[in-house]
């Protein structure tokens, strides 16, 4: 269970309260919530140094009760005994308001965001995000044969079957077939491959308890875009980031350890609450899709090379594949609950003439270790500290998928594969129609 004081830090919310605030209304979010939790902190202490008055006290009257019967002296230990009841009656009351005090501050923490970086750009939303640059793309390049739809692509070559796949899960669900199945299994061990040199391969579960997803803060803020079996208590992963981060909780690691690099292919799942009718053709926003995670844990001052390798093992295999893509800087009314600061990969997917989404890494400083309590110890002793954690997707199937198919369609409908792949084709090259 996430503990009070590991969700935000409460010593910098009582010590320097005015940049706290400001740093949080960056994100454009109203400060209730937050000065709610310094009220509550006040009445918390305040109730705290009573309690342990009053138990000093006590342990005082005890041995002074002792050593009334010692001499004899029942009469007069009695009384003394009886006032010690008395303060124990009163320090059980302060224990259940402090439990009281203590459950409050840790449910509005638990919705507090990360406070966003310095330098992450000032903005309310994703029209303030910073495009920073375009990598591979021309406008002007792209011909008939490439503007045609990945969904209609998929059809007439047999590879991608989304009547068949509502059919038996329901809208948002897609399946691919074939090359198209082939293709998808390709991208991923395409990632995990080309991450092998650093990361160390996990199979994590795919369903987590609830405070596995409240490590990451996923819950509660957004329960609604998560699958919950609550017969079991049980959540579905939305993405490997959840059980990963999970990895070391409640653990003391080494610094020499640091950074942990840590991969995992698996599928994720996702409700996309208020979705309905926007971007839910084909595969521009699913319930269920395949994705490679790159995520690590390391030390403060490793955090700005760690995000930066990040960022550019995602953009590699974006360029292997022959894709043309933007980098953006996400505005401080932007950036994902937990997160620092955030940069998103977004491929060009001439098919629909579309921006698509596929890989945020993020930066969340110790937001989810507070929560998940991973910590280090210094080379040099001490207490240990938290630890940082980063993470991102290395590559995320539908779109990347969709983008591919789209941009390699040739003149006679076929799809060129991109050469990175051909090893993970079974021989194949080309995807023509399937028979």
């Amino acid at each position: 269970m996430a503990r009070v004081n590991d969700v935000i830090d409460l010593r910098q919310i009582r010590s320097d309260y005015p940049t706290v605030a400001a740093s949080l209304a960056r994100r454009g979010i109203a400060l209730d919530g937050l000065e709610r939790v310094r009220e509550l902190d006040e009445a918390h202490r305040a109730v705290e140094t009573e309690r342990n008055g009053i138990r000093s006290e006590i342990k005082e009257l005890s041995r002074t009760v002792g050593g009334l019967r010692r001499d004899g002296r029942m009469d007069e230990a009695e009384t003394v005994a009886a006032r010690s009841r008395q303060l124990g009656d009163a320090e059980r009351a302060l224990d259940a308001s402090e439990d009281e005090l203590k459950a409050a501050i840790r449910e509005l923490l638990l919705v507090v965001p990360n406070l966003p970086a310095d330098d992450a750009p000032d903005g309310a939303s994703e029209a303030d995000n910073v495009v920073l640059r375009h990598e591979g793309w021309d406008p002007d390049s792209y011909v008939d044969h490439q503007r045609v739809p990945h969904w209609d692509v998929g059809e007439a070559l047999g590879i991608l079957d989304v009547e068949r796949a509502v059919k038996m899960s329901g809208s948002m669900f897609t399946m691919f077939r074939g090359a198209g199945a082939t293709l998808a299994r390709a991208l991923c061990q395409l990632a995990l491959d080309a991450n092998a040199d650093a990361f160390e391969e996990i199979r994590p579960p795919s369903m987590v308890l609830t405070d596995t997803m409240i490590s990451t803060g996923h819950l509660p803020k957004f329960s609604d875009d998560a699958y919950h079996a609550e017969r079991d208590d049980l959540w579905s992963i939305p993405t490997a980031e959840v059980p990963l981060t999970s990895l070391a909780r409640d653990e003391i690691l080494a610094e020499d350890d640091l950074p942990m690099r840590l991969m995992a292919h698996t599928a994720c799942f996702r409700r996309e609450a208020g979705s309905a009718g926007r971007d839910t053709r084909g595969l521009l926003r699913v319930h269920e899709f395949d994705k490679v995670e790159i995520l690590a844990y390391c030390t403060p001052e490793q955090a700005a090379d760690v995000h930066a390798d990040l960022l550019a093992r995602a953009e590699r295999l974006l360029a292997q594949l022959g894709l043309a893509y933007r980098v953006l800087d996400l505005c401080a009314g932007d950036i994902g609950q937990s997160s620092r600061r955030t940069f998103d990969l977004e491929v060009y997917s001439p098919g629909v003439d579309q921006w698509l989404e596929c890989s945020s890494v993020s930066w969340f400083g110790d937001y989810q270790a507070r929560r998940a309590h991973i910590r280090y110890r210094r080379n040099e002793g001490g207490s240990p500290v938290m630890v940082h954690t980063l993470n991102g997707s290395a590559l995320a199937v539908p779109r990347v998928w969709a983008a591919v198919v789209e941009t390699h369609r040739q003149p006679d409908g076929t799809v060129a594969i991109p050469e990175v792949l051909h090893p993970y084709m079974r021989g194949a090259t080309v995807i023509g129609p399937r028979r």
